[in-house]
């Protein structure tokens, strides 16, 4: 009798740990229920054809993207989500092999430029800013000793386009002595070393990819809201959408990666992209107004030197296209080290978040252009 009751013990606890896990759907790409906020539909009924989108898989396979994630939705609803194992460098955790599912935060690396765009755009919402026409060196008076000529005409604007005129270059090795970007990570007082680098071209005529900018706004944020950054950001942001499970991680100085450090699990960095989608609400609720998305995702540079110069810039948004069927399709794009691409698709109602681990690789980012143009858009049915 105690061995059979032994064995009833042992089958309802195991009952009830597979109960407490995502639950398997045995459909290809079918999302889970997590109760997250996100409503679940199939690919069909938004109108995809999801036979095509479970070819995703095969022809990532294929190109050895090491893709971690897929994820996708349409019409304001999640259809689609995909997840592999394979290497990742995460922050602060050592290299290895994982295995992601739809509770796993992953890295977003320069996505988080994106999200501190929106952070900008809500604080000029409630007046804690008055425009992105302010002059930044309102906010760093105490740097004064080390600023360069010019540094007077510098905005908020120009930093969220990243067209400063700063004398800045990370497009270099990591470990090479003229990349200014490990600085961000490494020296006590960083922003001084922004502050102090000197002005090479007026503002608005030069597009130079620049971290140390985002980082000030940031910097900015905080004093104007009285909040560490990752606080108003969890305020503002992440609670109204519903993400709870996330991370801003430090740089190795202590200091606040603004421009990289954002950790999400690619559902909710989709509640991002819909939330663009939908000209700043949230399941009816305005949370950055409609005025500061249509600002942001408007094509203000060439972004010269990336991608061939192929893309726009915008608010720390890149504006691209595919193509699919012969017809060109525009999108709007959070762009992170590795292969993180959060993809809005504004003329067909679509998110797409893919995630990766491509971070030394020149062909990062190439697999969600190809499954863009060869599944996901393909798979819209009556476009």
């Amino acid at each position: 009798m105690r061995v059979l009751i032994w064995l009833v013990a042992l089958v309802l606890m195991a009952s009830l740990v597979e109960a407490q896990q995502p639950a398997a759907t045995g459909v290809c790409g079918r999302p889970i229920a997590l109760e997250d906020g996100w409503p679940i539909a199939t690919p069909e009924s938004a109108g995809m054809d999801g036979a095509r989108l479970c070819g995703i898989a095969d022809r990532l396979k294929a190109q050895d993207a090491n893709v971690h994630a897929v994820v996708i939705a349409r019409r304001g609803k999640l259809v689609f989500e995909q997840y592999f194992p394979g290497y990742d460098d995460p922050w602060g955790v050592p290299e290895a092999q994982f295995k992601f599912d739809a509770t796993t935060k992953h890295d977003m690396r320069s996505v988080s430029k994106s999200v501190a765009s929106l952070l900008v755009g809500i604080a000029i919402d409630r007046k804690l800013i008055a425009s992105a026409d302010e002059p930044v060196l309102k906010y760093f008076s105490r740097y004064a000793d080390v600023k360069s000529a010019g540094w007077e005409k510098i905005s908020l604007r120009h930093l969220l386009t990243m067209s400063s005129g700063i004398s800045w270059d990370e497009a270099r090795a990591w470990n090479d002595p003229k990349n200014d970007e490990p600085h961000l990570g490494r020296d006590a007082d960083p922003l001084r070393y922004v502050l102090a680098k000197p002005i090479a071209a007026p503002p608005d005529t030069l597009w130079t990819y620049n971290g140390g900018g985002t980082d000030l706004l940031g910097n900015i944020i905080t004093q104007v809201t009285g909040k560490p950054f990752d606080a108003f950001a969890r305020e503002a942001l992440f609670e109204p959408l519903g993400i709870t499970d996330w991370e801003w991680k430090n740089y190795e100085n202590g200091k606040l990666a603004a421009a990289a450090g954002l950790r999400l699990r690619p559902r909710d960095a989709a509640k991002i992209g819909q939330l663009v989608l939908d000209r700043g609400a949230w399941n009816g609720r305005q949370i950055v107004s409609a005025v500061w998305i249509e600002q942001s995702i408007a094509p203000r540079f060439q972004a010269t030197g990336y991608f061939g110069g192929l893309f726009f810039y915008g608010y720390q948004w890149w504006l691209g296209r595919s193509l699919s069927d012969g017809k060109e399709v525009s999108w709007i794009a959070g762009v992170g080290l590795g292969g993180q691409r959060l993809v809005i698709i504004p003329a067909l109602e679509m998110v797409v978040m893919v995630t990766s681990g491509m971070y030394a690789s020149p062909r990062q980012g190439m697999a969600t252009l190809d499954i863009l143009g060869s599944v996901v858009l393909p798979a819209v049915v009556g476009k």
